[in-house]
């Protein structure tokens, strides 16, 4: 692992300590706190019309932004393997068994959505409307990845004569899919990016104001 493996752009560069190996150990606690922050996210559900949404994917967008992309990469790549290693980190629990679920592709595609959103954040430099539209690009690309491993996981389990779960059943695959797993969500995520992107850039202004 390198010395720093963010930038001086990014929330977290701004909080490096100077000493060297300072530096390195702040960066690994980061890392874990994200897979904390990741894995507490995941048990929570906030109730609102006209289905109950999760906070991973802002949590994941916010981790991006104050970490940049390398460090972002290396939590969520730490995250998945917690998860696949049998910890509880998931929604519903552990496993390697998860991958076969038509939910996981969502949590893959969380992958290239904190690179977007570290590389983004690195570039803009704090600036409000670049880092909003770099978020809602990774966001928009975390849904592409996850709705086509949904497709594919689910018409395997199809094939194999297996039953599919219950919100995934009752109709046209492609469709039942996105009304369950895109559609409802996309209004409520465009409002997390919003808010991950007020927060770092907030935190930003507020640690360049008090470095001056």
């Amino acid at each position: 692992m390198a010395e720093t493996m963010t930038t001086p752009n990014t929330v977290l560069g701004a909080l490096l300590p100077e000493a060297r190996s300072m530096r390195l150990a702040t960066q690994v606690g980061a890392v874990i706190l994200g897979t904390v922050a990741l894995a507490i996210a995941s048990k929570i559900q906030v109730p609102v019309w006209p289905v109950a949404i999760t906070v991973q994917s802002l949590v994941v967008a916010i981790i991006g932004g104050v970490m940049g992309w390398r460090l972002g990469l290396a939590t969520l790549a730490l995250y998945i393997a917690q998860g696949l290693t049998g910890l509880p980190v998931f929604s519903r629990g552990g496993g390697f068994e998860y991958v076969f679920s038509p939910s996981f592709g969502f949590i893959l595609g969380w992958v290239p959505m904190v690179v977007i959103a570290g590389l983004v954040a690195e570039k803009a430099r704090g600036r409000i409307v670049p880092l909003a539209l770099g978020m809602i690009i990774a966001d928009a690309v975390s849904f592409v990845f996850g709705f086509a491993w949904l497709l594919v996981v689910a018409n395997m389990i199809v094939s194999s004569g297996g039953e599919l779960p219950k919100w995934l059943a009752g109709g046209d695959l492609l469709t039942v899919a996105w009304n369950g797993a895109v559609q409802p969500f996309i209004v409520w995520d465009l409002l997390k990016m919003v808010f991950a992107t007020l927060t770092v850039a907030g935190a930003l202004s507020l640690l360049r104001r008090k470095a001056n």
